[in-house]
């Protein structure tokens, strides 16, 4: 029964996808014509039905999953009878075919999202060619589950009692719940605005109205794709055991690509609004950024890499690679033919203005996404010309990752301070003097503290200069919020603001990672029963082992007390299903100055437990435990919630703002140079969306300066 429905819920949204896009078309070639609309090619009214098959299908296939149908292959392969409920309900994304059931659903629920959000725009030739090409990719994505990844296959033969239950890593943390739907919200969400693009460049409506609407359907992307890739390493953190938190994987980097160019088009689409600027850039980013979403689904779904994070083999990867090539050819093939008719009417006046921060800001994200992509996609073209294997390690991605996160600090400190279209050497000090001086005590204190090692010391000293910088826009804004009676509120809501606790975030991960990666201290300690030892300024007393029974685990756990202080159990666990295989879990005592995180290598006297080579005549009645300690580690997950509030408060809308200032003509003569956000220049569209944040004043008086 399952089975059944869910297969008429993927068939009647693939139905929906084709139909709606053929209508579309005909409807697009009939107004070109000049005939009237007709409602019968109004493939807009299609969308609630895509997203009707999908829930359908999706509902179908949690119940298949939480009721143990295993005569569905999917919930057979991926499921047991003792899989708890939250790793039953997580079944459908922890396997290839689920997985694109989950990108189908969230692409229709988009899908929906736009059809509502342009409702009255019914005429709108930009609307109805971005409707047609998020059919379109719909159309691919449901057919690839009526074709070759049907995530309702029956088995083969009789339904088999007991399933094989999930791999043993995605039931370990509930973090498998929150992590992957946010990466899909991300991945799926840029389909929106790189829809937009095909639409501006087919109908060479390619003005700044359309960018500007669009930016909001980027950023939220972007905040979910932000959030999902911090948690996702935090995930990998909590249950991998190594003690990392990013090891440069393929598969990160398949998530880290479209985070990149579309952190470049956020900021670089400010431009086009403030100045007209950059027109054929955006849209290049555009393209680019839903191409990487594409090329990261081949990365990941189509068997051609080995990762912890990873779906095994399967025959979508001729499939996925032949649309992403479509993908590029279309959107880059359609800037190449507009060509003159989408540049932009004039150029930067003050390379050392925050046109041009924003200018080397790009410049730095899409250098540093194609230095990632080389690294990532270098061993696959080697091994598919020379039959040989080549891995591409941490050491390359560091050394451009360093520099490049270092100028970004700099950057994030001085593009709020800076005036559009005029630079003045007095008001940038006198606005980044706190900043500046915050820089030097933080260094001076790190100097005094036995900090040493020029990348801490930078790294540290340019988030003070960042934070601080930030810091101030946020109080300017707020200072001028309550002085005109909105409150304070009223002055962190918006994008400008929203930006700048964004950047906070940003710097609180930095410092948390660099701290993490240039202090960390590990060892292999092994331990008597009752045995105090040292390390690195901490004390550990094995107290025994413990065993867990439950219907959905075993374990073995090592009572370990920390500091004199709290048991801490790292274990090695069974989990039930074909499938499990023994895991290490670690435990961690995390606190806001560092963590200690703690693995079980080995039990003494009765074989390995993850490492027994290390410690090969460990007496009866020891352990061997692995200690990993990290310095501010912490950071980076609170940095990561940082980011999430910045860019929901960058969603809310603000006060209306002025139109931009065109490339040609001069400011505004009342308008405050001093903005608290690099970020914080927005423009209405014109048909009442609300759709701009709040334009904070400067508390500081005017400067106009070269006008």
């Amino acid at each position: 029964m399952n089975a059944a429905v869910g297969s008429v819920g993927v068939w009647l949204a693939f139905v929906a996808a084709v139909v709606g896009a053929l209508t579309m078309a005909v409807s697009i070639v009939r107004a070109q014509r000049g005939k009237a609309p007709d409602s019968r090619f109004d493939g807009r009214l299609l969308a609630p039905v895509l997203l009707g098959g999908m829930v359908l299908a999706v509902v179908a296939m949690e119940h298949a999953l939480v009721t143990h149908d295993f005569s569905i292959a999917f919930v057979a392969d991926n499921n047991s009878r003792a899989t708890p409920l939250l790793y039953s309900i997580t079944g459908l994304w922890s396997a290839l075919a689920g997985s694109i059931l989950l990108w189908g659903f969230i692409l229709s629920v988009f899908v929906c999202a736009v059809v509502w959000r342009f409702r009255a725009a019914t005429a709108d030739p930009v609307v109805a060619w971005a409707t047609l090409v998020m059919f379109v990719v719909a159309a691919f994505f449901t057919g690839l589950m009526v074709g070759p990844s049907n995530p309702f296959l029956h088995v083969v033969g009789a339904a088999p009692a007991q399933g094989a239950g999930p791999n043993a890593l995605l039931q370990d943390n509930p973090l498998v719940a929150i992590h992957p739907p946010l990466l899909y919200l991300g991945f799926v969400g840029f389909t929106v605005p790189f829809a937009f693009a095909i639409g501006m460049l087919a109908t060479g409506r390619v003005g700044d109205r359309w960018q500007v609407e669009t930016r909001r359907w980027t950023l939220l992307a972007w905040t979910f794709l932000s959030v999902g890739i911090v948690l996702g390493a935090w995930w990998s953190y909590q249950v991998l055991g190594w003690g990392g938190f990013w090891g440069w994987d393929p598969v990160e980097n398949a998530a880290l690509l479209p985070w990149l160019c579309g952190t470049a088009y956020l900021h670089s689409v400010l431009v086009q609004e403030r100045r007209g600027l950059l027109r054929v850039w955006n849209l290049s980013l555009s393209v680019a950024t839903f191409s990487l979403t594409i090329l990261g689904t081949f990365l990941t779904r189509s068997g051609v890499i080995q990762s912890v994070h990873a779906f095994s083999d399967s025959t979508l990867g001729p499939i996925l690679i032949g649309f992403f090539l479509l993908v590029v050819v279309v959107g880059f093939g359609l800037i190449a033919w507009r060509g003159d008719r989408i540049r932009s009417p004039g150029g930067i006046d003050a390379p050392l203005g925050r046109e041009g921060a924003f200018l080397i800001n790009n410049l730095l994200f899409v250098g540093f996404a194609f230095v990632v992509l080389l690294g990532t996609l270098f061993p696959l073209l080697y091994q598919a010309i020379k039959n040989q294997q080549v891995t591409v390690g941490a050491p390359y991605f560091n050394t451009v990752a360093v520099p490049v996160g270092l100028a970004l600090l700099v950057l994030m400190a001085l593009a709020p301070a800076l005036s559009w279209r005029t630079v003045n050497a007095g008001v940038l000090w006198r606005r980044l003097s706190p900043a500046a001086w915050a820089a030097v005590l933080v260094i001076v204190g790190c100097v005094a503290g036995g900090i040493r090692g020029l990348v801490p010391l930078l790294a540290f000293g340019l988030g003070a200069f960042a934070g601080a910088s930030a810091v101030r826009s946020i109080v300017l804004a707020v200072v001028t919020s309550r002085r005109h009676g909105r409150g304070i509120l009223r002055g962190i809501l918006g994008r400008a603001n929203g930006g700048m606790i964004v950047h906070l975030g940003v710097v609180v991960i930095a410092v948390g990672i660099t701290a993490a990666t240039s202090f960390v201290q590990r060892s292999e300690l092994a331990l008597a029963r009752g045995q105090l030892v040292r390390f690195d300024g901490h004390t550990f007393v094995y107290e025994g082992l413990a065993k867990v029974d439950s219907p959905s685990r075993t374990a073995t756990e090592a009572k370990i007390r920390v500091d004199g202080g709290g048991v801490f159990r790292p274990a090695v666990t069974q989990f039930a299903g074909a499938n499990s295989e023994a895991v290490g879990t670690p435990a961690i005592d995390s606190g806001f100055t560092g963590d200690v995180y703690l693995t079980l290598d080995e039990i003494g006297g009765s074989g390995s437990a993850t490492a027994a080579q290390e410690f090969p005549g460990l007496p009866g009645g020891s352990v061997a435990i692995g200690v990993v300690i990290e310095p501010l580690t912490a950071w980076i997950w609170t940095g990561g919630l940082m980011i999430g509030l910045g860019g929901l408060l960058a969603l809310s809308p603000g006060r209306r703002r002025r139109a931009t200032d065109p490339v040609s003509g001069a400011a505004p003569l009342d308008e405050p140079e001093d903005v608290p956000s690099h970020a914080s220049q927005a423009v209405p569209i014109g048909h009442g969306n609300g759709d701009a944040g709040d334009r904070e004043v400067s508390a500081e008086p005017v400067v106009t300066a070269g006008r």
